[in-house]
Parts: C-alpha cells; sequence; structure tokens
C-alpha cells in the first residue's frame, strides 16, 4: 500500500501554485527559495490573543524568533504591538532594528554572554535567568536602571532537562534578588518544558502562580511566569497519520532506512496552536478545584507565552526545482537543486513528513517510462551535493506522474523550524532567498518582495 501524508486543504496556497508565479521566481532566483505568507502569522497571532481574551486572563505573546531568521515577521511583531523571545545577542539586535521595543523582549536561552545580558538589562528586557552564575553576573552589572529578570525553574517533570534552576538554588536566587537593594526587578518565574502536553505544561504554570505567591511575601513583584511555547501544529489529517504510523516500515524509505514513531514530530495534533493553550488554560492544575485561568485571575498573575512554530502555522513553504530523475528497482530518486540542510528536520535524524507537492514544468506532458493512466511513481528526493546521506526526503513519495527537470516540488508549510534552523552553503551552494508574498489572495496576480 502507498502511504501519503497530504497537508491540509488550503485553497490560498493551491491558487498561488497554479498562478505561474513559482515558476518565474525559481527562473529569476536561479536555485531553491522559501515563500513566507506573513498574513497568515497575523491571523495566528490574533487567535492566540482571542484566546487570552476570552479565557480573561491577562497575557502577552512573544514570537520565537528561533523557529524562522525571516526579518517580515519581526515588523509584524513590532506592528502589532507583540513580544519577541531571543536567544543571542544578534536576534536581540534584530528585533530593536525592526521596532520592537526592549521591554517587549524576553531573553532565553541557558548561561547568556555578558555582552548578551548587557544589552538586555540596559534596553529593559525581561532575562530569563537559568543558574546562579548567571544571577550574580546580572546583579553586578552596575546599569543605572534595575535589570528586570525572571527566575527559570527546573521542571520536576521532566529531570533531566538542562534548564532550570532546582529547589534548592531557586530558594538561594529568590533570597539574592529580595537582598539585592533594588539592584534587580524580580518579575517571576518561567520554565523550559519539551513537547506538547496540554497538562503537564498547566501543572507546572500552577506551580509558578505558588511560587509568585510566596515570592511576593519577600517583598519581591512576582506578577508574571512564562509557560513558553510547546504549541503543536496540525499538519496533516488524523487517518493518514493514523494509517502512516500503522504501517510505514524500512521498506517505504530509501535504502530500508529505519524509523519508529518516536522519531517523528507528531504531525497531526487534535488540539493544536491557540486551541493548545485555550486547553492549558481550561486545565486545573492540582487536577481538582480552580482552572489554571482562574488561579492567574485570582493571584494578579500576568501569563506570557512564547510561541515560534505555532504563530508559522501555514505561514510559508519550500520550493526546488528538479535537477533529474534516475530509476532503481520499484522507484525512483529524484534531484533537486537544494540540499538536505535546506529542511531542518534531518538535524534531529528525522524526517519531514509531510508530502511535497509536484509542480509540472509542461502540465499534460508525455511522462517516459509510464502511462498516463498508470500507478504512482513513487520516489525519494535527494540533494545536490556528493553525500550519500543528502536526502531531503527518504520517505518514498507517491507522485501522480513521474517528475522531469524542471519541474517543482514544493513542501508545504514549512516556515516553522525547517527553513533554516541547519542551513549551511555547502558546496558554495547560496542559502535558499526567502520571498515575501503579501495578501496572495486578494488580487488577481500575487505580488512578492524579498525578505528585507
Amino acid at each position: 500500500m502507498v502511504l501519503t501524508l497530504p497537508a491540509h486543504p488550503d485553497h490560498v496556497t493551491d491558487r498561488l501554485h497554479t498562478s505561474g508565479l513559482l515558476a518565474e521566481l525559481a527562473h529569476g532566483l536561479g536555485g531553491p527559495f522559501h515563500y513566507l505568507l506573513p498574513d497568515r502569522f497575523d491571523s495566528n497571532l490574533a487567535a492566540f490573543r482571542t484566546v487570552l481574551d476570552d479565557a480573561g486572563v491577562e497575557g502577552r505573546v512573544h514570537y520565537a524568533k528561533k523557529a524562522n531568521k525571516a526579518r517580515v515577521f519581526i515588523d509584524r511583531c513590532a506592528t502589532a504591538g507583540a513580544g519577541v523571545d531571543v536567544a543571542s545577542l544578534g536576534e536581540l539586535r534584530e528585533a530593536l532594528g525592526y521596532g520592537v521595543r526592549g521591554e517587549d523582549l524576553v531573553v532565553t536561552g541557558p548561561a547568556k554572554a555578558e555582552s548578551l545580558l548587557r544589552v538586555a538589562a540596559q534596553q529593559g528586557a525581561l532575562i530569563a535567568v537559568d543558574a546562579l552564575d548567571e544571577l550574580d553576573r546580572v546583579l553586578t552589572l552596575g546599569l543605572p536602571r534595575p535589570p528586570r529578570v525572571l527566575l527559570r525553574v527546573h521542571p520536576a517533570a521532566q529531570p533531566n532537562s538542562r534548564f532550570g534552576l532546582g529547589e534548592e538554588d531557586l530558594d538561594e536566587a529568590m533570597r539574592s534578588c529580595a537582598e539585592a537593594d533594588g539592584q534587580v526587578r524580580m518579575e517571576g518565574f518561567g520554565f523550559h518544558l519539551s513537547g506538547y502536553d496540554v497538562q503537564q505544561r498547566a501543572d507546572l504554570a500552577g506551580e509558578l502562580v505558588e511560587l509568585c505567591l510566596e515570592a511576593r511575601v519577600l517583598g519581591l513583584q512576582a506578577d508574571r511566569i512564562s509557560i513558553g511555547g510547546g504549541f503543536a501544529v496540525d499538519y496533516v489529517p488524523a487517518d493518514a497519520w493514523t494509517r502512516f504510523l500503522d504501517r510505514q516500515h524500512p521498506g517505504d524509505y530509501h535504502a530500508g532506512k529505519e524509523f519508529t514513531a518516536g522519531d517523528f514530530y507528531p504531525y497531526h495534533s487534535p488540539v493544536a496552536g491557540a486551541e493548545a493553550l485555550r486547553g492549558v488554560l481550561a486545565a486545573r492544575p492540582a487536577r481538582s478545584g480552580p482552572t489554571l485561568a482562574e488561579r492567574l485571575r485570582e493571584a494578579a498573575v500576568l501569563l506570557l507565552l512564547e510561541p515560534g512554530r505555532a504563530l508559522l502555522d501555514r505561514a510559508g513553504a519550500s520550493v526546488f526545482t528538479v535537477q533529474g530523475v534516475k530509476d532503481r528497482e520499484g522507484y525512483g530518486i529524484v534531484t533537486v537543486d537544494g540540499t538536505s540542510l535546506s529542511l531542518s528536520e534531518q538535524w534531529f535524524n528525522s524526517e519531514y513528513l509531510p508530502d511535497p507537492r509536484l509542480l509540472p514544468a509542461h502540465p499534460g506532458r508525455p511522462h517516459p517510462g509510464r502511462p498516463h493512466d498508470g500507478p504512482p511513481y513513487r520516489a525519494s528526493i535527494a540533494g545536490a551535493s556528493c553525500l550519500d546521506s543528502d536526502l531531503l526526503t527518504w520517505r518514498k513519495i507517491a507522485f501522480p506522474s513521474r517528475p522531469q527537470a524542471g519541474d517543482l516540488l514544493v513542501y508545504p508549510n514549512t516556515a516553522g523550524y525547517q527553513m533554516d534552523s541547519n542551513e549551511s552553503p555547502f558546496h558554495e551552494l547560496p542559502l535558499p532567498p526567502k520571498v515575501v508574498i503579501d495578501h496572495p489572495g486578494a488580487a488577481a496576480r500575487p505580488r512578492w518582495r524579498l525578505d528585507h
């Protein structure tokens, strides 16, 4: 049986793919590229804010910049008054340069360099302190105004996490902040939690609310918590995902490569994006008593969010041109003009699973090697480098016809982490540029521009 994992239907991208624009861009740019749909980012941001309003919770959304380096999304944050989560001095400078206010920045990441701490404090950004020695460096910056900090808590539910302060260190950090004589503003607590478990996130958030109440007894501000990101994206329909997990086996991949279900991102999630936040707020942290939303309101605690992937859902795709096709026994290998480094899931020794869409350069042409009405042509997708492991897709994709040189392959919904977390100009191949398409459904002919 041929396994397929089609992305959810999307009339906007369908129209874009039949407009002829992508072929013109591939020709004009001379290589692979990513296209971005910032209107989708705006819609996703609005959805998170709506959930907060519906729950009666005061909250702020900070876009996790690491999810995509495109500047247009930072510009959208500045325009909408949203915050940005940064983890390096470069990210901080770029956010400021595109108009995001310093007080709307949250600075995360482990063991931050002193230069990052200094600039963040000078600009009034909120610094998530991850260790006692980091707090010591913050306390000795000697700046005119006190730095703003959150204390990051080590998650007991994930004891192997490298992030956060353990119980004893957390107590010491709270005492240090209380005794700092105004040298620091300790505004609350945060955590870094892997995975998408709604109840687990709500449980830990409830613990942070109680920590805020304890910290206030010490004279600390402690009026906000950060629950990070961890809001899943639903890439493919439930039935296709279930069927894939049940039936996929090494024969579905080039060279018999073996994957288990745990190797993959959960490409179907029944509760995703802003609706996952709704689930967190409606959950009862102690499995009984008030919901998290109720506890936040009762304790007058502000909720901070740092979604990345969820704000980029359906906000972009990656386009490659077919350079050649070779037939193997039972399947083919399609080589494109990019490399596997252009899709970042390979970084995790995994696979980006949503099916790429084939856009023939000449629709209706004859296809050598099989008749028009024959079975699907199965093929893995290889990159242009000289490495045997350079495959964008190890899985044998079922194409409706045999691809040919000049055709386009469009990988859907790649804006969240897939575009540049693992990029490299290997073989002196240029990095794929990003093309911004504004209001793709509003005009007869979509208009585009390069990301600034």
